[in-house]
């Protein structure tokens, strides 16, 4: 997409004009300061040329006293301020170029600073309760149109992250950490000590009444089945009468037989198969040739392609299903992080308690991140500083508050005319009144 012709710069080109800028303002300010310099020394030689003539009115003196005074003001301020960045006129003066020679120790002072006053976890909490968190963001997204744009933007989200993700990383997660964790271990002591407590607990009932029922059900329904076996495998000398005979004989064992299995709870088949089912679960457990056999069976099954690609096929069924659901606005998962939001900006806004836990765990937050990792924040301004070159640490401070402290200068010309003139005066009246 092209960029707007008066679209504003960015990156390293926007930090340059903004250094440009700030350059500009800076010259402007010293220039100002200048002047109110210059001003004052021609004031001075002006007023010391008209004293040299002897003939002037009194006026003279005072002014000659405050231009005098301003233009020492000046100096001194000029003095001060320069010794902040660079040695005046280039001179080794001692105790100048201060930011130059001390830009690590300021730069300490100034984290530690930022640590004790800003990152204090009392003054972080206070700003934290009073900004009332909780509250705002409940009114914010119990509206409608925002708990969309946050369904929106967590879609985003997630799409991003699925993106980012290589599909053979995560599938050799899910292989690592389901499909081979499964058949690590042995799987027969573990089924059986499941299935022993299940005939504890007497789980198997349902399924042999299951059992039982359709077994019964089945014979209900044989009679032709069995007329069918009995007249294909009776002699060919049997009369038909008696296979119909037999036949229904054995329909009738067979009925009564599967009935007295549905209704009796303590029939000997259900104490049989209890019996094999507390036998087969302890040979699972304690039999070294059952434990083996279980361990074969396992293996077999782990080796078939369906269990070894099954991490493939979870995956990229997830992650189908995933971009399928984000990519969608009505989608299920769309419309329920929406309704989710929605709904619990409702109860953030009308609900007190709810509103003071969720302070409470901001409070409680912050307190730790600040008194754990307060002190890692502090260390980048000081980092930073140090990283920095002299030079260019000097330069960065004085663009950023050279053009306010040119405002010393100014006010030290002001401030000193106005004492010049002031002393000059009430020397005057004391010795010459």
């Amino acid at each position: 997409m092209p960029k707007p012709k008066n679209a504003p710069p960015s990156g390293v080109f926007a930090d340059l004009l903004d250094d440009t800028g700030k350059q500009r303002e800076l010259r402007r300010m010293k220039a100002i300061a200048t002047g109110f310099l210059a001003a004052a020394t021609v004031i001075y030689i002006v007023c010391a040329w008209l004293g040299s003539r002897g003939d002037v009115g009194a006026w003279v003196g005072y002014v000659k006293a405050a231009s005098e005074a301003g233009m020492v003001g000046a100096l001194a301020d000029w003095f001060a301020v320069t010794a902040l960045f660079r040695h005046p006129l280039g001179l080794p003066i001692p105790h100048t170029a201060i930011i130059r020679k001390k830009k690590d120790q300021v730069g300490e002072g100034l984290g530690e600073f930022v640590r004790t006053n800003f990152l204090s976890p009392d003054a972080v909490a206070l700003k934290v309760n009073s900004a009332q968190i909780p509250a705002r963001l409940g009114r914010w997204i119990a509206d409608p149109e925002h708990a969309e744009r946050v369904s929106d933007e967590a879609a985003t989200m997630l799409r991003a992250v699925v993106g980012v993700l290589r599909d053979e990383d995560v599938e050799q997660i899910i292989d690592q950490t389901i499909v081979k964790r499964i058949a690590e271990p042995q799987w027969g002591p573990p089924i059986g000590k499941v299935l022993n407590e299940l005939i504890h607990d007497n789980r198997q009932a349902p399924l042999l009444d299951l059992l039982a029922e359709r077994a019964h059900q089945w014979a209900l329904d044989s009679q032709e089945t069995l007329d069918r076996i009995v007249n294909r495998d009776a002699p060919s000398w049997a009369p038909k009468f008696v296979n119909t005979l037999l036949a229904e004989r054995i329909y009738r064992e067979l009925v009564e037989f599967t009935w007295k299995l549905r209704t009796q709870p303590d029939h000997e088949v259900r104490l049989a198969a209890n019996q094999f089912l507390e036998d087969f679960a302890h040979d699972l457990q304690f039999d070294e040739n059952m434990i083996e056999k279980a361990e074969k069976i396992k293996t077999e099954l782990m080796g078939r392609h369906e269990i070894t690609g099954m991490a493939q096929a979870t995956w990229r069924a997830a992650k189908r299903m995933i971009l399928e659901s984000a990519d969608d606005p009505n989608s299920t998962l769309r419309r329920k992080v929406s309704e989710n939001v929605q709904q619990l900006g409702e109860r953030l806004s009308a609900d007190p308690e709810l509103r003071g836990k969720v302070d409470a765990w901001l409070e409680r937050g912050v307190r730790y991140l600040v008194t754990n990792y307060g002190a890692e924040v502090a260390t980048l301004v000081s980092d930073t500083v140090a990283r920095w070159d002299a030079d260019e640490a000097s330069r960065k401070i004085e663009l950023a508050a050279g053009k306010d402290l040119q405002f010393i200068r100014i006010n030290g010309t002001v401030v000193g005319s106005l004492a010049g003139l002031v002393i000059y005066a009430v020397s005057h009246l004391l010795f010459n009144g």
